[in-house]
């Protein structure tokens, strides 16, 4: 296989590592400088040029794309996926995992549970989102911040509102999320290749810091996960678009708050930690990915005319709760149901006769129009009725 590693850091340990974990299994590896691409739009197929020359072929590349180039080095993964190198980390999952907002809101939408987060930027809308979140003390987030870098604890509401106004001022976007006091300065960061977490620690912070980074002096130590927290590690992760991520979780009293989904996590701790060849789970995942690849469904079968995917989700209390699947008629409709997701258990190709439950969600493929005539009217919120003003009242 001949794989390159985007870093602009090739004497970086995380580099190192993954460079001489492939050199090892016998690959061939270049670590490739991310800015010294460009994106060649003019052939009647999709191209890139390294250093004023066209690339050579490769079969896989490994992103390993730093903060202050996001939009450019996700332009630089999606030109190699519409040459069909594999990517193990899509363009669009590194995007929406860099934003800290949209992370929470694509997850949010998934049901994984996360530290209750408000987003707002008029200043009169601060206190009362302070409040919804569970009141002072508050965790003050940049959107784009890393390595707990903007990242602030506001010990009183004065405070809070005084921070969030400094950063407004300075045009910065900013998460106000609850504290989570019971995780005591620590949290626990599981590193997800694939479909399984393949190494994990936790990380504490030093002295009354209440970062828990080691780029903060942070300790770590070798953890070994309850399977809750593996399968929530796995689903944020997948859910986001990544294949090899770091996916850092508090330790709340009902089990785990994901905080962050880390597009490039480093291997350094985590390795001297638990004393676990995790650059080496990546490359052999890479390798196991490369001649079967996983592909965007949704994308792939959307381009033919009048077809496309949805999803059908039986609410609980429908009246589809209890029916076999062969029930719906759905294959009478010109209507494939793909998989059957129910809660964390995924069904491919389900059978006519499985039983429906509440909450199950079937992901089809067919006629757009027959889907849409079988999607329920949405749920709208329940309208507030104002009170009537004293003079509508009098007799």
């Amino acid at each position: 296989m001949k794989i390159a590693v985007l870093s602009r850091a090739p004497q970086a340990y995380s580099t190192q590592r993954l460079r001489s974990a492939a050199l090892q299994r016998g690959h061939n590896v270049k670590v490739l400088n991310t800015l010294r691409f460009a994106i060649d739009l003019t052939a009647d197929a999709p191209d890139l040029h390294y250093r004023g020359r066209q690339l050579s072929d490769y079969d896989a590349i490994l992103p390993r794309i730093g903060n202050s180039i996001t939009y450019f080095g996700t332009a630089v993964v999606r030109q190699f996926e519409q040459m069909d190198v594999y990517t193990p980390n899509t363009a669009n999952g590194i995007s929406s995992a860099r934003d800290k907002l949209r992370a929470n809101q694509i997850l949010s939408r998934h049901n994984i549970a996360m530290p209750p987060t408000a987003f707002v930027r008029n200043r009169a809308d601060v206190r009362p989102a302070i409040e919804r979140v569970g009141g002072a003390p508050v965790v003050i987030k940049l959107l784009e911040g890393t390595q707990g870098i903007g990242v602030i604890l506001a010990p009183q509401v004065k405070v809070a509102e005084a921070i969030i106004e400094t950063l407004h001022s300075t045009k910065q976007n900013v998460l106000i999320q609850k504290f989570i006091a019971e995780s005591r300065g620590r949290d626990i960061r599981a590193l997800v290749v694939g479909d399984r977490v393949v190494a994990a620690m936790r990380r504490s912070a030093a002295g009354d810091e209440f970062r828990s980074n080691v780029h903060r002096g942070g300790s770590v130590a070798a953890v070994t996960l309850d399977p809750v927290y593996e399968q929530t590690a796995v689903r944020a992760a997948q859910i986001m678009g990544l294949r090899v991520a770091g996916v850092d979780m508090l330790e709340g009293e009902d089990g785990p708050l994901v905080m962050e989904v880390n597009s490039s996590p480093g291997l350094q701790g985590i390795e001297q930690a638990t004393g676990l060849d995790v650059a080496g789970a990546i490359v052999d995942y890479i390798a196991n990915q490369v001649n079967f690849p996983e592909i965007d469904v949704r994308q792939r079968l959307s381009v033919s005319t009048g077809y496309g995917v949805a999803e059908l989700v039986i609410h609980a209390g429908a009246e589809q709760v209890g029916k076999q699947l062969g029930d719906l008629g759905l294959w009478d409709r010109d209507i494939t149901v793909l998989t059957l997701h129910r809660g964390v258990t995924v069904i491919p190709n389900p059978r006519k006769h499985v039983l429906l439950q509440d909450e199950d969600r079937l992901l089809c493929f067919g006629k757009l129009d027959e889907m849409r005539s079988m999607i329920p009217e949405r749920r709208r919120r329940r309208a507030k009725v104002r009170r009537l003003p004293k003079e509508f009242l009098a007799d």
